[in-house]
């Protein structure tokens, strides 16, 4: 806080109060994106013992009210920390919501390459060897036949799924 010379008018420069709900409402996120995390992504966080037993804590409550009370007391630990401490955190689970977008993306891209296959049969098959020319002609088309006879007589889906995960085999191979 500045004083001016004649001590009437105050001035003050820190963060607004709206500045530091956002900041608290960020640090709450982040408490509930840790607490939604499984076991095996949470060991790959940079998180302290502590923070790591309050985590738990707060996962192991079951009560809802009970656990929105941890989870703010959880993010009353994270508000602790300095803007140093919480970046990597915030870096590995940004990083991690990264990777699954681009995993989904993935899976998307095969299974347009699955429908076209089916629906377009060589056409498609051609196109598909122009971009990915290692992949195996012959078993591509016997899957994308299976799969078409499959779905007009409503039987299980195995040439569709075999298909799929030769394609996502083919489209990680190349891309």
């Amino acid at each position: 806080m500045i004083m001016s010379d004649d001590d009437s008018t105050f001035e003050y420069t820190g963060p607004s109060r709206s500045q530091m709900r956002r900041e608290a409402l960020d640090v709450l996120k982040l408490a509930q994106t840790l607490v939604g995390l499984s076991d095996a992504q949470l060991s790959h966080v940079p998180l302290d013992d502590d923070l790591l037993a309050e985590v738990r804590r707060a996962r192991a409550v079951t009560q809802q009210i009970a656990r929105k009370r941890q989870i703010a007391y959880l993010a009353k630990q994270l508000r602790r920390l300095d803007d140093e401490e919480l970046e990597p955190i915030r870096a590995k689970l940004d990083n991690d919501r990264q990777q699954s977008r681009l995993e989904a993306a993935s899976l998307h891209h095969a299974e347009q390459w699955r429908e076209r296959l089916i629906a377009e049969g060589d056409e498609a098959l051609t196109e598909l060897l122009d971009a990915h020319p290692t992949a195996d002609r012959q078993h591509l088309r016997q899957l994308a036949r299976q799969a078409k006879i499959e779905r007009e007589r409503n039987s299980p889906p195995h040439a569709q799924r075999e298909l799929f995960r030769i394609l996502r085999l083919v489209l990680e191979k190349q891309g």
